[in-house]
């Protein structure tokens, strides 16, 4: 008798998992942005790192840390306060990957003085390619990188942290971080009557010896788990920075409470938390009274830091949307062949293009800050109006990324949804889009003559491209208005779109061109693949952005 065959189908016409893949030598524009800003040296060691990241093992500790996300142990087995977050070994994993690949401290020497040459531009392609595979344990990484700024201003102190923060090594278990083999360093500023008006925060500081107690609350402590915090509270002096341990010098944990993790929209694999300090032992980084001037040392490197994760997972949804329509047939041919799928792809490539060749354009130019005072105004300048571009246009391109899988792209079983949500983020943290256009009000307001030959180099950086000039006026006029605040967002849009077509001509100029005909010689229309490109460049964009 024969059986019956219960199988109602076999699968075809599905795309490959894309993985397996190296990160770094499949992306072009990230080769030749490197390249044009510094970094061709490292092309051996990125090319090794972009292939272990882009390994099915990477995506598959990825996709674990974010489905079993941190838990809070407040008290332990005998009701003794502890305030430890536990994580899946996938991403202590994660950390142990990218601490060993320096990105939490290879643009700093063991001393905690800038490496210089192009290490800031080397880390960043890092950094760009690791977003792309899990972006919530970065948040620790680039805030233990950040904090060495802001320490620099205590020698003493940071002469203690360096040799523990200067190690290669992850250590994630519970002791004093001087005991450790490595260690993360975490940032508490935001309260909740004040969130971004730090000045307003009610912590307070009271002088203890050479050390002080702290009583409060913060609404948003970012990555618990490190082994210390740079915090915010108001001394004698005024709002102060200070360096709080998660155990005080007699060994004893320290008294930071955490009251909850954070639910979070994205971001899951991340604990972000709010927490209050009951008498909690710091020590002074700065003066009193210079706590914002102190910390946002750290916070410029931070907002460096959002502007490349988004470009990032930018670049993942566009590898993404462009492997999937490579192997996805409809009506009898391929997605990729088909013409309004390629204006969608190759519109979306352009825009990958110009931000990850303006995020490294920035990075040479905070490599250069210690030693020239043109570079240093361009990232005074530059760096929240591109994080105010780079990551604010990162939601819509991976919506539009996610559409190009249909339903594949929408559920949980791939990497395009957890992409969408976390795309917001980077917007709102270390500044939201309001605070990064009057941040550059203020770098005008107080450097005047240095943001005006920021301003013509620029001009002359993409002379010849078009709409160039016109965009350049325009920005003139706009922040001279008296009014300016009023044109903020949309000067700042332009002076980031002007900065990426400077960017992207001393990488590629035909496509500089192209970016520049499309953003600044016209408006571009809110939905990509709506601009009309030539077919050789449609097809020349596509193979730059994945061969």
């Amino acid at each position: 008798m024969t059986q019956p065959i219960f199988a109602t189908h076999e699968v075809f016409n599905q795309s490959p998992p894309f993985e397996d893949v190296n990160l770094f030598a499949a992306d072009r524009p990230l080769v030749e942005a490197v390249k044009a800003y510094g970094g061709a040296a490292a092309e051996k060691e990125l090319s090794e790192f972009g292939q272990q990241w882009g390994s099915a093992a990477m995506a598959e500790r990825g996709r674990l840390a974010n489905e079993n996300t941190p838990k809070l142990r407040t008290f332990d087995s005998r009701g003794n306060r502890r305030d430890q977050v536990e994580f899946h070994p996938a991403y202590h994993e994660m950390m142990a990957h990218s601490a060993h690949a320096g990105l939490h401290n290879s643009t700093w020497t063991p001393k905690g003085k800038p490496a210089g040459d192009a290490a800031e531009v080397v880390r960043a392609a890092k950094f760009y390619i690791a977003a792309q595979v899990e972006a919530g344990h970065l948040c620790p990484i680039t805030m233990t990188r950040a904090a060495v700024a802001a320490l620099t201003v205590q020698p003493d102190l940071l002469a203690k942290v360096m040799p523990v923060l200067s190690s290669r090594s992850y250590d994630p278990s519970f002791i004093p971080w001087w005991e450790k083999r490595g260690m993360t360093l975490g940032m508490g500023m935001t309260e909740k009557q004040g969130g971004t008006d730090v000045r307003s925060n009610m912590t307070r500081a009271v002088r203890e010896g050479s050390a002080y107690r702290i009583t409060g609350h913060k609404w948003f402590m970012s990555a618990p788990m490190c082994d210390a915090f740079l915090v915010l509270a108001q001394a004698e002096g005024g709002l102060t920075c200070f360096f709080m341990p998660r155990f005080a010098p007699d060994g004893s944990v320290n008294a930071i409470q955490f009251q909850r993790l954070k639910d979070k929209l994205g971001n899951r694999s991340n604990a972000s938390s709010e927490v209050e300090f009951v008498g909690a032992y710091a020590e002074r980084v700065g003066e009193e009274g210079k706590g914002v001037r102190t910390i946002i040392q750290m916070v410029q490197l931070t907002r460096q830091d959002c502007a490349i994760a988004s470009a990032g997972i930018m670049r993942s949804g566009l590898a993404h949307a462009l492997h999937h329509a490579r192997h996805r047939s409809v009506f009898q041919k391929h997605l990729a062949d088909q013409p309004l799928m390629q204006a969608v792809l190759s519109d979306m490539a352009l825009h990958v293009e110009a931000s990850v060749a303006l995020v490294m354009r920035l990075c040479r130019a905070f490599d250069r800050t210690p030693y020239d005072a043109g570079e240093a105004a361009y990232m005074r300048l530059l760096t929240p109006a591109i994080k105010y571009w780079i990551c604010k246009s990162a939601p819509p391109f991976l919506y539009e990324a996610m559409e190009c899988l249909g339903g594949n792209g929408y559920v949980e079983d791939g990497i395009l949804a957890r992409h969408y949500r976390e795309a917001p983020v980077n917007a709102i943290w270390e500044g939201s889009g309001n605070v990064m256009c009057l941040d550059v009000l203020r770098a005008l307001a107080r450097e005047p003559d240095a943001a005006a030959s920021v301003l013509q180099s620029l001009a002359s950086e993409t002379k010849g491209l078009p709409g160039a000039a016109e965009t350049v006026a325009f920005v003139g006029r706009a922040f001279r208005r008296p009014d300016g605040e009023r044109a903020a967002r949309l000067a700042v849009e332009k002076l980031a779109l002007l900065a990426a077509g400077a960017a992207l001509n001393a990488v590629s100029p035909r496509q500089a061109e192209l970016f520049a005909a499309t953003r600044l010689g016209g408006s571009h229309a809110s939905m990509y693949g709506a601009v009309e490109l030539e077919n050789n460049d449609v097809r020349a964009l596509l193979e730059r952005a994945l061969p």
